[in-house]
């Protein structure tokens, strides 16, 4: 009876409750991180399978830090998979079968990188604030509610963040 209480986790009514609690924001949380909706979707459904084999040894309150640990490092695993794909892209020779002006395709390329370079290098509280508000498109007070600050904080990151992009990319 204790370990019931310890862990409920793998009962089914208290599982799917948890999943409609938290995988959006996980999903998010990845989306933030990838900028890639069908692989933060993946991830997310990966890390709630392998809660749910391993729901016996994860208490419900301790679940939360479990899945997004498990996302987390999943994410990571990804990155390291895709920059062996781009390394792999930039030394293949390939002939370019686009009828676009290669002058285009190159600026259109470089700004592109530029940009999620510099959404990169936001300090985490100001990449979460502002990829909530322009990729969610979440008011001010939603993003409060859900980062647990003013909304005053808010505008002061997505400001920062808005600075920072500006100066980053140097728009003329």
């Amino acid at each position: 009876m204790s370990n019931y209480l310890k862990s409920n986790t793998c009962d089914e009514i208290v599982f799917s409750s948890f999943f409609k609690t938290h995988a959006k924001s996980l999903r998010n949380f990845l989306f933030y991180k990838f900028g890639n909706k069908d692989q933060a979707e993946d991830l997310t459904q990966e890390a709630f399978i392998k809660l749910w084999q391993n729901c016996a040894s994860v208490p419900v309150e301790k679940a939360k830090s479990y899945i997004y640990t498990i996302a987390n490092n999943s994410s990571l695993n990804e990155i390291k998979h895709k920059k062996v794909v781009l390394e792999y892209e930039n030394n293949f020779t390939g002939a370019d079968k686009t009828n676009e002006n290669p002058e285009f395709i190159l600026e259109e390329k470089q700004f592109k990188n530029k940009l999620l370079k510099a959404i990169e290098d936001l300090n985490e509280t100001q990449r979460v604030a502002f990829l909530m508000h322009r990729i969610d498109q979440k008011k001010y007070s939603e993003i409060a509610e859900e980062l647990n600050i003013s909304v005053k904080a808010v505008e002061k990151r997505i400001h920062l963040a808005l600075v920072e992009l500006r100066k980053t990319i140097d728009f003329k």
